[in-house]
């Protein structure tokens, strides 16, 4: 496939005209070098040792390093790849912005990239977080201008590629079955060891391999913390510690139960899915998790670029009726979506619908024709094709 350009790379340069400091974050093999290190010949990368050198040395180092002293530019750019390997990366940060904010544009790429003022990036920086091939980045070359879109069909070898090979882009590219299971083998050896060992001291990273494994069969499920400790025979609280590492080394995430307004609702139980939803070999749970990362970059997007405030959560009452997500807007429950391949609508979702007040609720056919029919035109739940729904998301 001829290459393609991802609309990140505009949001990017977007962020960086108005901020003195970008993080772009990003699961491991997402792309982030190659989008940051376009923007600028200064580049240092912590993984070669001669950059690691000078990175440590602080700032100073790092500007006569580069000649950026002598730089004819009024703002020059810098570009660290790979700089969360430090433990003081957010202090080089601010060390930067305090000293050199004033004529300097740095670009730093991570795993996780948190937001908000408990973040301890500085106060000036701006996030974006890259995320894998999605239905509508398919669907269209240019960031959206508003949190929803109108309908656009993507062609049958884009739809089956995306459900084959993931989103992730050499795979996706690539499209040759051999190809993507190497590199999905290379990926998970590398993501569980070096990083893995780089991110924390873990005194038994095979113990942690072990709940990777043991997580990679249950995408799509609640995480009941007990039965996985007495799986790992471990306590409670260090499947935890290690959910953390997981989640924060962009291997899969959580979405959390939302209660409010909803009698008896189940409070704790987060649901887990992997992030690669190629790899996952249930059928049903396959489709979950697909929508689910569609859903999470939809959710992260728009917040980053300037939307307003979203969040990624599930609902479930203890009469076991649930509905696979709920997207908040503001905190405010937006839209349903249950993932199912039965076109006969669910009780729950209009149940869920009703307690928690959400103006649309869709119940998303994962094998259903593309249709150009604007889904959030319907208001009551209604049942919808995944193609349609999810090219109307980022």
């Amino acid at each position: 496939m001829a290459e393609r350009l991802r609309y990140h790379d505009q949001v990017l340069r977007e962020h960086l005209a108005h901020a003195r400091t970008v993080v772009v974050g990003g699961p491991r093999g997402i792309g982030k070098t190659a989008a940051c290190s376009a923007l600028s010949p200064n580049f240092l990368d912590w993984n070669d040792a001669a950059g690691r050198l000078v990175i440590l040395r602080g700032p100073e180092a790092i500007i006569k390093h580069l000649g950026l002293e002598r730089s004819r530019e009024r703002e020059a750019t810098l570009v660290i790849d790979n700089l969360y390997r430090s433990r003081n990366w957010k202090s080089l940060l601010r060390s930067f912005s305090a000293r050199h904010g004033s004529r300097l544009r740095l670009v730093v790429t991570t795993l996780d990239a948190s937001r908000g003022p408990r973040s301890g990036l500085p106060a000036s920086s701006h996030v974006l977080r890259l995320h894998p091939w999605s239905v509508g980045e398919c669907a269209r070359t240019v960031p959206p201008d508003s949190p929803i879109t109108s309908p656009a069909a993507v062609s049958d070898a884009d739809w089956a590629a995306l459900l084959e090979h993931g989103g992730f882009p050499e795979p996706f590219a690539k499209r040759d079955p051999r190809f993507t299971r190497r590199w999905h083998t290379q990926r998970q050896q590398e993501l569980l060891g070096s990083d893995l060992l780089m991110l924390a001291a873990v005194r038994d990273p095979a113990a942690v391999q072990m709940l990777a494994l043991l997580l990679a069969a249950r995408s799509a499920t609640p995480l009941i913390y007990s039965d996985l400790s007495r799986e790992l025979a471990v306590t409670v609280d260090t499947i935890r510690r290690w959910m953390d590492l997981l989640v924060g080394l962009q291997y899969g995430f959580r979405v959390s139960p939302w209660f409010a307004r909803v009698p008896k609702a189940l409070r704790k139980e987060p649901k887990w899915f992997l992030r690669d939803w190629s790899r996952v070999t249930e059928p049903l749970a396959r489709g979950r998790t697909f929508v689910a990362c569609h859903l999470l970059k939809a959710v992260q997007s728009w917040t980053d670029l300037g939307f307003g405030q979203f969040e990624l959560r599930y609902v479930r009452d203890k009469a076991k009726r649930e509905v696979d997500f709920l997207v908040l807007r503001d905190r405010r429950p937006w839209f349903l979506v249950a993932v199912t391949n039965d076109e006969s609508p669910t009780p729950a979702l209009r149940y869920f619908q009703d307690c928690t007040r959400a103006p649309h609720a869709f119940q998303v056919i994962l094998d259903g024709p593309f249709s150009p029919a604007d889904c959030f035109e319907q208001t009551g739940p209604v049942v919808v094709c995944a193609r349609t729904l999810l090219s109307q998301l980022p």
